[in-house]
């Protein structure tokens, strides 16, 4: 692990607070923290403003790849620090968008996170980046990071070995997912019958279908 990142609520970037701009620190203390919509940030002390859209058990903790910040900043012509894409985890040497969806992961001597889902680009993200056609550009890229839920609790520290523990045998990859969010019916239809996701995101994806068939 090479940094772990919490935010503070922040005026200016939308026209209400948000936890967005994520800052690296010392440790983090990682738990379930219940259901979206009562349930904010899995990591102690960071802020979920919108809980509507963001938070919950299945999105308790974002981690994303040193390796893509840097190819994102070469991109932009810019640095990109730690935290800069709101990411709670800052991973080094391993590769978060191969994470198939449900693997479980442990860091440290006693954390387990196990991956729900892509993280899809949103206004905020957008605002946050100040760049135009933002979604649009990430979108694009496909390479997302992954959420994951507390299934284990425990502290995280920079430095920690993120190690594999289990990777279910659907083969379903962060991107892959990310796409059928994004629109592949065919792909979503796959992940909706093999019941991929977590209760909560298949809810979500199978909602989606509908609208798009309707």
């Amino acid at each position: 692990m090479l940094s772990v990142n919490v935010g503070q609520p922040m005026d200016g970037i939308i026209k209400r607070p948000t936890g967005i701009d994520k800052r690296p620190t010392d440790e983090i203390s990682v738990a379930d923290p219940g259901p979206k919509g009562r349930g904010g940030s899995g990591v102690e002390g960071d802020a979920v403003m919108n809980r509507k859209h963001h938070g919950g058990s299945e999105q308790a903790v974002y981690a994303f790849a040193r390796e893509e910040l840097d190819w994102w900043g070469v991109d932009l012509g810019r640095d990109l620090r730690a935290g800069m894409f709101g990411e709670n985890l800052t991973t080094a040497g391993f590769d978060v968008d191969a994470a198939v969806i449900g693997e479980q992961w442990r860091l440290g001597s006693s954390v387990v996170l196990t991956v729900t889902a892509p993280r899809v680009p949103c206004a905020t993200f957008s605002a946050h980046m100040g760049v135009r056609g933002w979604v649009k550009a990430f979108t694009a890229r496909g390479r997302t990071g992954a959420y994951l839920s507390v299934t284990q609790p425990g502290t995280i520290r920079p430095g920690d070995e993120i190690q594999v523990l289990w990777r279910p045998g659907h083969g379903v990859t962060v991107p892959m997912a990310f796409r059928a969010w994004m629109g592949d019916r065919e792909m979503a239809q796959a992940m909706l019958d093999d019941q991929v996701l977590p209760p909560a995101g298949h809810a979500e994806l199978a909602r989606k279908v509908a609208r798009r068939t309707a």
